[in-house]
């Protein structure tokens, strides 16, 4: 049994897999303080009895990075904590390869792995939506190779921003609105908020598409992904296919490819517990 963790700015998505199946998926609130002890007893309260084979992680919290090692370094399985010389099987096309993180690298791994491999084993190009703390929109070539993308804040981190800086507004529940045109500052919010990133969305993924039809001569698949993606993802026009969770199914793929390159070394003994 693999346990993958994807260590994000607001959660941390864990799940297990048996292979390719995904067995069960958490989502907790990341804490970048935590000890490596407050971080196995989390992690052994969700697995329970589960016996684990190897435990894939990737972090973009760099404060809680020195807990992750201390708490990996104990484990007596195969550990793949992804970042700078860990081979993912991912060429990084950009201008400081150092600079991508490792969330973006394995998601765009699994996202061509599940959705650029055409059914005639010819690849076509990708693009992921991350709704999380940053709205990320990556591009990947047919070959599977990261070609950069665009950034920009996410909608929690918008809504809490404008609250904090205007003082006639507030926080407010996302959730969709019904029409475009708000009656009062709650309505008018969550239709800035939410129909708002959804036009920011589908105009950088128009624009990033026009540049891979030009590049590869194919459209891309559109993919969206993220704990947000639920609240944003049927307002949005352009995305096709959605996933909420696939950077962890990008850890298995990862850990994978890694344990398959350095013979399976490097984590101890074959199966045991967090």
């Amino acid at each position: 049994m693999l346990l993958t963790v994807d260590v994000g700015n607001s959660q941390t998505v864990l799940a297990t897999f048996d292979g390719a199946r995904r067995l069960d998926c958490w989502r907790v609130t990341t804490q970048p303080r935590a000890t490596a002890d407050e971080l196995h007893m989390l992690w052994r309260g969700l697995l329970r009895d589960t016996v684990v084979t190897g435990v894939a992680v990737c972090s973009t919290v760099p404060a809680q990075l020195p807990a992750l090692r201390q708490l990996l370094d104990r484990l007596a399985v195969p550990v793949t904590l992804i970042g700078p010389g860990v081979r993912t099987g991912v060429p990084l096309h950009v201008d400081n390869p150092r600079e991508v993180g490792a969330d973006r690298v394995v998601t765009a791994l699994a996202a061509h792995e599940l959705y650029g491999r055409r059914p005639d084993g010819t690849g076509r190009p990708v693009v992921v939506v991350d709704f999380g703390t940053s709205t990320t929109v990556d591009a990947v070539g047919p070959d599977g190779q990261f070609l950069g993308g665009a950034l920009a804040p996410g909608v929690e981190v918008s809504l809490d921003a404008l609250a904090s800086r205007a003082a006639q507004l507030r926080s407010v529940e996302l959730t969709v609105p019904t029409q475009a045109i708000g009656k009062n500052t709650v309505a008018a919010l969550q239709s800035g908020m939410v129909l708002g990133f959804a036009g920011l969305v589908d105009g950088l993924v128009a624009r990033i598409a026009a540049e891979l039809v030009a590049q590869f001569g194919a459209a891309p698949v559109v993919v969206a992904t993220g704990g947000l993606h639920r609240l944003l993802v049927d307002s949005c026009r352009s995305i096709g296919e959605r996933e909420p969770d696939l950077t962890v199914h990008g850890l298995r793929l990862a850990f994978e490819r890694h344990q398959s390159s350095s013979g399976a070394s490097g984590g101890g003994t074959s199966s045991g517990r967090p």
